[in-house]
């Protein structure tokens, strides 16, 4: 299938923020690990000889699926994870894949999809109280962030527990918040459908192993390429640190006082880690661990120009941070073959676009789903983005952008965007200046 031709026009208004080197001591672990003895604790060693094939009969093929000619650089040949994919985020075609659809366990990169499903419900600036009902069914052993009961909190202090943190916590009392985790659940796997991520069957909304629960290197980048569209999903996903709500305690003076505390992002290629740098050009988005997936991730990156997607999902080396590593070396495999290897498949758009034949919004801003607080997409205080950039007014909607001057992330706003026929990401690419 030959590579699409784009038509583009660009404009750039950029103001630099250098990112200052991080003291990490975040685990890695994002989820819980399923209880020993499930009878999914054991997903079979070898792809299926037949998967689906949305987005190109080749990525319903087992195996590694690329086109290698001329020109083209070699894949790496130390990558051990049963699935992965490389696309581009813009034009959506994907560059290279292995068991692009096979159907694993996601772990806590399904919190894509819980966040693209519910950010646009509550405003950020909506303030909750924790009942003990709003806890209840998270698993043993999960992530949290450390919502306590009867403390009261605000959307923006959860979404960043659930990004950050990947706090199931976070992710139960927005449940809570939204009917409960049976209706929250139905709404996921209805919004997968309407996605395309025909792969994904959600059981529980924070990615907790359980039976049946299952999605793909292929659903997880469709899932992502659409939380992208969102202002808020950008600027949540690009969080390195935040400062999150402590719990209320008396203090000498027995005066009742509420601390903060910091969190950091468990995103290894966004924060860095003894072994691992912080990766260039990266905004994202989602990382994932638990007995039944093993290891899960799909990041968003930039270079030169281009936005590259990629996802591994369960390295069979068992190394420090080999998932990030596996990702990283798709990622620089995948700034080198672009524009010079053809697709394999494409990311297929929404069902709703895809019967309009146009874009999936009316939005002149080119936002497909929106902001909780009308678009604004301001961190608020004391969250660190990588990249954002509000207006004037903070009322534009631009959100978060990526860009890389001198190997330092920069603030980017305003200007046109790539224009992709299929589907466009707005603000996210990094604009460059006219010669």
């Amino acid at each position: 299938m030959p590579a699409p031709k784009k038509t583009a026009q660009r404009s750039l208004l950029v103001a630099s923020a250098v990112l200052s080197s991080l003291a990490l001591a975040a685990p890695a672990a994002v989820a819980a690990p399923n209880p020993s003895g499930s009878p999914s604790a054991s997903p079979s060693a070898t792809p299926p000889a037949s998967m689906s094939t949305v987005g190109g009969a080749r990525l319903g093929r087992p195996g590694t699926q690329v086109n290698l000619a001329s020109g083209v650089p070699v894949l790496p040949k130390d990558l051990s994870a049963r699935s992965w994919i490389v696309a581009d985020a813009e034009t959506g075609d994907v560059l290279a894949a292995h068991n692009a659809h096979w159907r694993l366990a996601p772990a806590s990169t399904l919190k894509m999809l819980f966040a693209d499903t519910l950010l646009p419900k509550f405003p950020r600036t909506t303030r909750h109280k924790v009942v003990p009902s709003d806890l209840a069914g998270i698993g043993p052993g999960s992530s949290m962030v450390g919502i306590k009961e009867n403390e009261t909190y605000t959307v923006h202090d959860l979404w960043l527990g659930v990004f950050l943190r990947s706090g199931n916590d976070a992710v139960h009392v927005l449940s809570a918040m939204n009917e409960g985790v049976e209706n929250t659940v139905r709404e996921m796997n209805e919004h997968a459908e309407e996605l395309q991520a025909l792969d994904t069957h959600v059981v529980s909304p924070d990615g907790y192993d359980a039976e049946g629960q299952v999605s793909s290197a292929y659903d997880l980048t469709l899932i992502a390429r659409s939380g992208m569209q969102k202002p808020d999903f950008r600027e949540y996903a690009s969080t390195v640190t935040a400062k999150f709500p402590g719990e209320t305690k008396k203090n000498k003076k027995g005066k009742k006082v509420r601390k903060p505390f910091e969190i950091q992002n468990t995103n290894r290629l966004l924060s860095g880690d003894a072994d691992l740098p912080v990766y260039q050009g990266i905004a994202g988005v989602k990382n994932g661990n638990t007995t039944n997936a093993g290891a899960t991730f799909t990041g968003v990156a930039e270079r030169g120009g281009k936005v590259l997607l990629v996802t591994v999902m369960n390295p069979e080396k068992d190394e420090h941070n080999e998932v990030y590593k596996e990702t990283a070396r798709l990622f620089d495999w995948g700034f080198k073959a672009a524009g010079k290897v053809q697709p394999v498949g494409e990311l297929v758009p929404p069902k709703s676009a895809a019967q309009a034949g146009a874009r999936p919004d009316a939005n002149p801003s080119g936002e497909a789903g929106g902001s909780g607080d009308g678009g604004k997409g301001t961190a608020g205080t004391g969250a660190k983005p990588v990249a954002s950039a509000p207006a004037a007014d903070g009322s534009s909607g631009i959100g978060v952008a990526l860009g890389v001057t001198g190997g330092a992330l920069v603030l980017l706003a305003g200007g046109a965007f790539l224009v992709n026929r299929r589907w466009p990401l707005p603000d996210l690419v990094r604009r460059r200046t006219r010669p």
